[in-house]
């Protein structure tokens, strides 16, 4: 769900430009013709396409956002638009709001770009008075409580992992405007792997909405059900809209879902493909699970046989070697969104060619890869464009701690947003005040924005170099910095315009940033999954994981959901600009049995691999598959077991434990207790989270399985060579019930213990 901070902003649908002050572009007061320069010829031909319908079909990094924001800046700047009838559409608050800065460094100030929520959100807030009366029902940010409470109602007991399904299941069927009655045949009818009994599931979609309308709210879908139900029943509010916006732009049209369309067509109204340009990408159609669906756009010309179709295919982001894999991942690809796939050619020089390596286990994969980023900080990379990719959000605490360890600052995507974060606020509130006083004594002589934005910040602990470490201190000083990076980038726009760069135009521009939650880039290697990378873009990639049953994940059942997850991995390869590494491991943790094997979707372009259907030998991809390090564990143990019943374990936890979650524990509460009294004494000195250090779940195994030597401890999953160098000596004095020794800087010992 995109994030809706700018949807609660209430008004007119049709006030001026977003809050902030504009970032001109210094050729903005040149003619219209000034716009198309620096544009290819395909690009060109978007700019220049003013009246609709346009279907611009736009591969990864062809520069689609430039094309259809130059489009607009052309129209805007040749009489041909009318800035404030101009309404451009897309799916996140990020996309839309680095839409609205680029049109503001064109100089179209005055057009909407807002999310498909933002804009219906506005509307449903300023007609509701006038089309049913009374107050705009009250909008629920998260609708998972009133999930809960409607399971509760109907009598179900839900976990937590199977609320979040549900949540999304009643998400599913709104946007594919299924009532709750209807909600089994659909599921049936889509082939969609329902996570439980579609009739429980409509019993408690049907109390949901009951519960909500008893309670006069409405939540994010019921935002585009209202508008558009609006539209369609009060002509002259519909044609008030109409008259209003006559130039809609959709990106990402791929990942339209069928009320969006809805919606869509009533914003134009009939014939309104004349007004409508969409830009998409059938091959990166990776959200169908929230109902999104690139039948629109394939059958955009269908609809609209007079349309303008251009295609985008000059990639500007990624190596040759990487578009080449691209490529290659997609000529296997089958159906109808692979027929109208885009083929590549890739603009830029040469690069390294993409590595491909099998490790025994997850940790090594994990271990080895933070190595390897740490190669690329030493060679000059940074940090910000370095990304770890995986398919599920529960990769990734594995990575977290490998990075941890070697003291390299990360970012988890979708974590606490940015302009939330308790230093951005306090850091906020100082920059507000600095900018009203007339001479505050902080910003005395600093040399321009950047500097006084410094100084401001420097009474907060901020210093040119960071601290060391990874941790919450590291972290605090990265969100500082990026608000320094911003100002320096806001200064230098500015003086180019010839524009005042003062703090109260910097401050100005947070506001609407926070408001839209566009961040700065905050300089950290980022953790995200593959859904979550879409739009984004880093010179480093690391694609991890990538065995059958993750990548395509096991329940992907149907050709076109294995389909999807193809498309899934391709946006993960596209996302990188030179480096490529894609990596699997045989098994899930040291000592397991390696059963796993690499995704098919490498299957003729890794080296020493067959293509899919190959009844011939070996086809030899790109690249070079490197032997992963060996895991010294793995070579000491064998498949885990549960130590009280002796079945084979695969969860995670449990074979942390070394036993069934339902099995007795033999745990030494007080020395559990110990044990995180130390670790949060640990976390303190280092400035970092508790879990830096070690997990809950490996105190529980070192507090259930007391290690007696250092043989022993190292065979506790979660403790790594450089966990048992550095607080092997401290744990095994607690297991013994000693306490352990202080350095003289405070630190506790971590030198060796001689086996026992």
């Amino acid at each position: 769900m995109e994030r809706m901070q700018e949807d609660l902003l209430s008004g007119s649908p049709y006030d001026g430009p977003h809050g902030g002050s504009p970032w001109a572009d210094p050729g903005a007061a040149t003619g219209p013709d000034a716009v198309l320069a620096g544009l290819d010829p395909e690009q060109r031909a978007v700019a220049t396409a003013l009246h609709g319908p346009v279907c611009v079909l736009a591969g990864a990094g062809t520069g689609k956002t430039r094309a259809i924001t130059h489009r607009i800046a052309y129209g805007v700047r040749s009489g041909v638009y009318q800035p404030q009838q101009v309404l451009a559409v897309t799916f996140t608050a990020r996309a839309a709001g680095e839409m609205r800065g680029r049109l503001r460094q064109l100089g179209a100030e005055g057009v909407q770009a807002r999310t498909f929520h933002a804009a219906a959100l506005r509307q449903l807030q300023y007609f509701w008075p006038r089309a049913v009366g009374g107050p705009v029902p009250q909008l629920l940010e998260r609708k998972v409580q009133l999930v809960a409470e409607a399971a509760g109602r109907c009598g179900l007991r839900v976990q937590r992992t199977e609320l979040r399904d549900l949540t999304a299941e009643i998400e599913w069927a709104k946007v594919t405007q299924t009532a709750p009655e209807d909600y089994p045949a659909a599921v049936a009818k889509s082939g969609r792997e329902a996570p439980r009994d579609p009739a429980e599931t409509a019993q408690v979609y049907r109390v949901y909405e009951e519960t909500k309308s008893r309670r006069g709210s409405i939540d994010f879908e019921d935002v585009l059900l209202l508008t558009a139900a609006i539209l369609e029943d009060r002509p002259d509010i519909a044609d008030q809209v109409r008259t209003q916006y006559r130039h809609f732009t959709v990106d990402e049209y791929q990942d339209v879902s069928p009320l969006q369309q809805r919606l869509l067509d009533q914003w134009t109204g009939p014939g309104g493909g004349a007004s409508l340009c969409v830009v998409g990408d059938a091959s990166q159609t990776i959200y169908s699970f929230t109902g999104a669906t690139p039948d629109y756009l394939l059958n955009f010309r269908g609809r609209h046989p007079e349309a303008t179709v251009v295609k985008l295919v000059r990639d500007y982001r990624s190596t040759p070697q990487v578009v080449h894999l691209a490529n290659g991942l997609l000529a296997q690809a089958r159906g109808e969104a692979a027929r109208h796939r885009l083929e590549l050619v890739s603009q830029r020089e040469n690069g390294p060619e993409p590595v491909y390596t099998e490790y025994d286990d997850e940790p090594t994969e994990a271990e080895t890869t933070a190595r390897r980023i740490k190669d690329l900080l030493a060679a000059g990379v940074r940090a910000s464009e370095i990304a770890v990719l995986f398919r599920t959000n529960g990769q990734s605490e594995v990575y977290e701690q490998a990075l941890a360890d070697l003291d390299i600052p990360y970012q988890l995507k979708g974590a606490e947003r940015f302009f939330e974060r308790p230093e951005v606020r306090d850091a906020g509130v100082l920059l507000r005040g600095a900018a009203r006083a007339a001479d505050d004594p902080l910003t005395a002589g600093a040399p321009d924005l950047a500097g006084q934005v410094r100084a401001v910040l420097a009474s907060r602990g901020f210093t040119p170099e960071p601290p060391a470490g990874s941790g919450a201190v590291r972290d605090r000083w990265e969100s500082l910095a990026a608000l320094v990076r911003l100002a320096e980038e806001f200064g230098r726009t500015r003086t180019a315009a010839g524009q005042t760069a003062d703090l109260a135009a910097y401050v100005a521009e947070l506001d609407a940033r926070a408001a839209a939650q566009h961040a700065p880039a905050v300089e950290g290697v980022t953790l995200a999954s593959l859904h979550a990378a879409k739009g984004l873009e880093w010179d480093a990639v690391f694609l991890v994981g990538l065995t059958e049953g993750t990548l395509p994940i096991i329940y992907a059942k149907t050709d076109e959901q294995v389909e999807e997850e193809r498309r899934l991995l391709y946006v993960g390869v596209t996302r990188a600009r030179k480096h490529l590494s894609l990596s699997w491991a045989l098994s899930r943790s040291p000592g397991g049995r390696a059963s796993r094997k690499p995704s098919r979707f490498l299957d003729g372009l890794r080296p020493g691999s067959s293509a899919p259907g190959s009844r011939s030998g070996a086809r030899s991809g790109r690249g070079s598959v490197e032997p992963g390090e060996r895991s010294a564990a793995r070579r000491a143990r064998g498949p885990v077991k549960c130590r009280v019943c002796g079945k084979a374990l695969t969860e995670a936890v449990e074979r942390k434990l070394r036993r069934c979650e339902d099995c007795p524990s033999t745990m030494d509460e007080a020395l559990y207790e110990r044990l995180r009294e130390w670790r949060a004494r640990q976390a303190r000195k280092q400035g970092a989270p508790a879990y830096v250090v070690f997990t809950d779940a490996t105190l529980m195994a070192i507090a259930e399985d007391v290690p007696a030597s250092r043989q022993d401890l190292a065979l506790i999953s979660g403790v790594g060579a450089m966990k048992l160098d550095k607080y092997g000596a401290a744990v095994l004095s607690l297991c013994a019930g000693e306490e352990p020794e202080e350095d003289p800087d405070g630190v506790e010992d971590g030198g060796s213990v001689d086996p026992a």
